[in-house]
């Protein structure tokens, strides 16, 4: 190895980028030095070249000691321990005053004699001498975000429990999975919206359950007036959102908009022939037409957003202004989303004095208004818990909102993606910027603490998608392929610690997305901190007869599927195989092995449920009512249960790497809400979860 490789590959491990990792097959994986160089100057290294490698290790670990502190420190349960704190040897002597910022507004000072400071080491780099000590801090600490500081230098101590909330045990709890945009009613206007998700949410309840999942409900690119298909950005994925701050006003319900009651205009443009003829034509499509239902709603919600402007009823102005002194933020993205609009272009296109119309302001302004209030009337939080299961997704639209007011938190010119693997051959690119691993430190997680927030005024479980992101994420270099991409490690306790904190506040249960290339640290971090995991019987089951499936963990979310797999009647089936080889993704030796795998994994299952107990059979009614009734039987902490799966859909909501071959995202359920009370096969499969409930009136 040369020397500038050498020292390339300290640098790297200075800014924990992993320089190799072993792949899907066992194989290591060696980051190229290109690769690197790329990396590690949007990391802030000043290289260009392999040779700028040398110099800039050399200031990276002066840099380290010349910081004094780390940028972030975790009081696990409101113990700090002992601050490790670096200083110039010269400097090591005589008293030390810091002044820590309580989150409450409150100051304590703190002083240190150095003589008397534990040593734990010390360094000379580049002539100059360190020495390496442990500071206490005062203990306990109230829980809360607090910062540090020492002269010029700072630390944001997280004070948090080292366990995530969770609810006193009692009797298996269960709920259904359905995406909010696939829900449909005689009234909803061409898409689910809140009244739909609080409609199910009760039926889910009445019949024992106590949550409906759904994928996230964060803003989207659906379009504006007098846009075309031309016009970018556009995109209807609830994995790629623009903004992970706010939600999509497509899910609003303008008739519960207290507005709609008293402007004569948006109730006449709603009775309408013509407007009630364009919804109608919106209900009958198989999949949801964004722009076209987005275009519909906007033009009420623009009717009521100038009704509250020019005549507000009593009271309204004042929980705008609640709102507002609430959502700090809101204004801003307000102002992003009315600029987008005018330019007709997203921001890293707009002209050097961009502008927008007050109008398109006051509307965004007035839908996040709305779909606050929206939300919260679907399940008002209560002790008792239950209510929304919300979905944070990994990242943000890279020209969203996120992206261009917090800068300094992503990582531009790099994306994050996942490297090859046996279903993804070449690997995937995701297309967004990741977190900036070392700058997210240094402002004490703000974006993070505040994607928490968001979610949980509102959701009483949150799924963090691709919870494996809180160690190490894969960063693909602009213009690079993904087999040249490279993880780059977080400080997991932190991300942890920030978690927690905000589960408690909010009493909301955290589960984690641990599906795929799992790093052995992960898992059991997890449960050291009250994080649920994922079993997904789909994906767990083993073609071994003897063998097959193992219990779901006590601290997991049980299911037979996720989004992203086609429902358990496709699965058995072997519908998914026949579909990777008509996408080109398997030859004919390859799909002929899958389906010999799936059918060795059905006959599997079938043994293994006899072996239980079950009466199961070798039918897909019989298997998925036994399947279902051994994870109630198993006691996961939840069972979530996907609504298609009770009438046995066979199509996918989203097939992985197909964005222009599928239609994903956009199928809506096969049966509306109002036929759910009624469906024998809907209820009689429930019944393998909850057996109490009844089948009298069902036909």
């Amino acid at each position: 190895m040369t020397e500038p490789s050498r020292a390339l590959r300290q640098l790297a491990r200075l800014h924990d980028v992993q320089t190799a990792y072993t792949d899907i097959q066992g194989k290591v994986a060696r980051a190229s030095t290109d690769g690197l160089v790329c990396v590690l100057r949007h990391l802030g290294a000043p290289v260009r070249r392999p040779e700028d490698a040398g110099p800039a290790l050399r200031a990276r670990r002066v840099a380290l000691w010349r910081r004094g502190l780390p940028p972030t420190r975790v009081a696990w349960d409101g113990n700090p321990g002992a601050l490790p704190l670096r200083l110039p040897a010269s400097d090591a002597h005589g008293t030390l005053r810091a002044g820590l910022h309580l989150e409450d507004g409150s100051r304590r000072e703190v002083e240190w004699d150095l003589a008397r400071l534990r040593r734990r080491g010390g360094c000379e780099v580049e002539g100059e001498r360190f020495v390496a000590l442990e500071a206490p801090l005062p203990a306990p600490l109230p829980l809360g975000v607090h910062r540090l500081e020492v002269g010029s230098r700072a630390c944001w101590i997280l004070s948090a429990p080292e366990r995530a909330w969770a609810p006193e045990r009692g009797a298996p709890e269960w709920g259904v999975f359905a995406p909010l945009y696939a829900l449909h009613s005689r009234r909803s206007w061409g898409a689910g919206d809140l009244t739909d998700y609080g409609a199910l949410l009760r039926w889910t309840r009445e019949l024992g359950g106590c949550t409906v999942g759904t994928l996230p409900l964060l803003a989207a690119f659906l379009g504006w007036p007098g846009s075309t298909e031309q016009d970018r950005p556009f995109e209807p994925s609830p994995y790629a959102p623009a903004s992970r701050l706010f939600w999509n006003e497509l899910y609003l319900d303008p008739t519960r908009c207290p507005e709609f009651a008293t402007s004569p205009e948006a109730r006449g443009l709603v009775e309408s022939g013509a407007f009630s003829a364009e919804l109608e034509a919106l209900r009958r499509t198989p999949l949801v037409d964004y722009r076209g239902c987005m275009a519909a709603k906007r033009r009420v919600l623009e009717v009521l957003a100038r009704a509250f402007h020019t005549s507000p009823a009593p009271g309204r102005p004042e929980a705008l202004a609640r709102y507002l002194a609430a959502h700090p933020e809101a204004e801003a993205y307000a102002r992003f989303r009315a600029t987008i609009e005018h330019h007709r272009a997203p921001w890293p296109a707009w002209p050097e004095r961009p502008e927008f119309r007050d109008e398109v302001l006051r509307y965004h302004l007035y839908v996040q208004w709305a779909m606050d209030e929206q939300i919260q009337q679907v399940a008002p939080r209560t002790a008792e818990g239950g209510g929304l299961y919300l979905d944070l997704p990994l990242g943000v639209h890279p020209q969203g909102y996120d992206v261009w007011a917090d800068r300094s938190s992503f990582a531009l010119d790099v994306a994050a993606g996942a490297p090859p693997d046996s279903f993804f051959t070449a690997g995937q690119n995701w297309g967004f910027a990741p977190l900036h691993a070392e700058r997210i430190r240094e402002n004490g997680y703000a974006y993070l603490r505040a994607c928490l927030a968001h979610h949980l005024q509102a959701a009483s479980t949150l799924r963090i998608d691709h919870v494996m992101s809180l160690h190490r994420l894969f960063w693909i270099p602009s213009g690079m392929q993904t087999k040249d991409g490279m993880y780059v490690r977080y400080k997991p306790e932190e991300m942890y610690a920030v978690l927690a904190l905000a589960s408690l506040r909010h009493r909301s249960l955290l589960v984690g997305e641990d599906l795929g290339l799992v790093p052995p640290p992960v898992r059991p971090a997890m449960r050291r901190h009250g994080v649920l995991g994922m079993h997904v019987v789909q994906y767990a089951l083993r073609p071994d007869p003897a063998d097959p499936l193992d219990p779901p963990p006590p601290e997991s979310v049980a299911s037979l599927n996720t989004h992203d797999m086609p429902p358990f009647a496709a699965w058995l089936a072997g519908l998914d195989i026949a579909d990777r080889q008509d996408l080109g993704l398997l030859d004919d030796a390859q799909a002929a092995w899958d389906r010999g795998v799936r059918g060795a994994q059905r006959r599997a299952l079938l043994a293994f449920l006899q072996r239980a107990g079950f009466p199961a059979e070798d039918t897909l009614d019989s298997l998925l009512f036994h399947t279902l009734a051994h994870l109630r039987r198993e006691r996961a902490a939840l069972l979530l249960v996907n609504l298609e799966d009770l009438w046995l859909e066979t199509e996918p909501q989203n097939v992985p790497g197909t964005a222009l071959e599928r239609p994903n995202w956009r199928r809506k359920l096969r049966h509306g809400l109002e036929g759910l009370r009624t469906r024998a096969e809907v209820l009689g499969r429930l019944r393998a979860v909850a057996p109490e409930i009844s089948l009298e009136g069902t036909r």
